[in-house]
């Protein structure tokens, strides 16, 4: 009995302790959290939140200001070392050779001054704006005609070829070219003496009556036209063309065209004519061809030489070497400035101080003929595209 009343009483001690210590029924759900209590803000003390009255806006502290923009820099500008720059303009500058010779001598003519040139192109007077005088280097070709018609003056022709070649300068180059149906290069451009002799020494019996002479001379004008500054060409020849490509027109054009080229031309025509006796229709033959070898010399400022003895040829190259030793070189500005690719015709005159035309006389008072010696023209440039 006692065992029992002391579980009942530990029981009840039991229940009450749980029932004192245990929480509601509600505390078993999950407390809800209170959000996390915000900080207000302290109020500025010039801020529109205070009830200081006039807000005050705060100066704001350089610091937080954005940086200016920065001033434009001028990029300074400097030329490479050793380099500078300039503006060209493109004026044009016409040069024209001339050669004054004496008629009865065949004498260069020295000591002329500006004043003693007038240049009219298309009939225009030119201002002289230099002239000089110059012996410079000979880079010449020599264009003979070697077919059977000729081959009689082969012998004449080479021996006074050998005068011109024996006053040659070191510092001079010359090419030989022979022509029939076709172009033969003998000798490439040379100073060597001998062996230009040694190929004209090669023509001994040529293989063809026919002679292109239009197509022959429109080669050498090509050839030429690829080595810089003054160039002759020397060619010797009947001047009469049997079966070339190309027309008379069309080798004019092409000499018109050529700068920087002056052509001399000696006709065979008379003296084959004499040795066959003169007169018939082969005279008139030669005659024509001889006009066309004039023509091109005229055209390029050069001279032109019709011998009728072989005993004239010696003399005949002297001239030519004179000639081309010794030239007066014109230049000016020509008054139409045009780059419009036309042809302009050019005249060069001798005057006296009063402009009137020049008379020379030698020691004895006695006048003196001359004649001047210059191309007809050249093409101006083409408008640069």
């Amino acid at each position: 009995m006692m065992t029992i009343l002391l579980r009942a009483r530990i029981f009840l001690l039991l229940f009450c302790y749980l029932v004192l210590t245990l929480p509601p029924a509600r505390a078993q759900e999950a407390p809800a959290q209170n959000p996390p209590q915000q900080t207000k803000p302290t109020p500025d003390d010039a801020g529109p939140d205070t009830d200081n009255g006039t807000i005050i806006l705060k100066k704001k502290k350089e610091a937080d200001e954005p940086p200016p923009p920065p001033a434009p820099v001028t990029p300074k500008v400097k030329n490479p070392d050793n380099e500078t720059f300039s503006l060209r303009v493109d004026v044009p500058i016409v040069n024209i050779d001339a050669s004054v010779i004496l008629d009865k001598t065949h004498q260069f003519v020295p000591g002329l001054k500006a004043n003693n040139f007038l240049i009219l192109e298309d009939g225009v007077p030119q201002t002289i704006t230099s002239v000089r005088t110059t012996q410079t280097p000979i880079t010449a070709v020599m264009l003979l005609e070697f077919a059977a018609n000729s081959y009689y003056l082969i012998n004449d022709m080479r021996n006074a070829s050998y005068y011109f070649f024996r006053s040659l300068r070191p510092d001079d180059y010359i090419a030989v070219i022979t022509y029939d149906l076709r172009t033969h290069i003998l000798t490439d451009f040379t100073n060597n003496k001998d062996l230009i002799a040694q190929s004209l020494q090669s023509l001994m019996i040529p293989g063809f009556s026919d002679t292109d002479m239009f197509d022959a001379l429109y080669e050498t004008l090509d050839r030429t036209s690829r080595i810089e500054g003054r160039k002759y060409i020397i060619l010797i020849g009947s001047g009469r063309d049997t079966f070339s490509k190309l027309t008379l027109d069309k080798i004019l054009a092409k000499v018109k065209a050529s700068q920087n080229v002056t052509i001399f031309t000696i006709s065979t025509g008379a003296m084959l004519n004499e040795l066959r006796g003169g007169g018939g229709p082969r005279e008139l033959d030669y005659l024509q061809a001889q006009n066309q070898l004039q023509t091109f010399a005229r055209m390029t400022g050069g001279l032109s030489f019709a011998p009728i003895f072989q005993g004239e040829l010696p003399d005949i190259f002297g001239q030519i070497n004179q000639s081309i030793r010794n030239e007066y070189i014109l230049t000016y500005r020509p008054s139409n400035n045009k780059n419009d690719g036309s042809y302009r015709k050019v005249k060069v005159l001798l005057v006296d101080n009063e402009g009137h035309p020049l008379r020379m006389q030698d020691e004895k008072g006695k006048p003196q003929k001359y004649s001047v010696i210059a191309r007809d023209g050249y093409n101006a440039k083409l408008p640069v595209e």
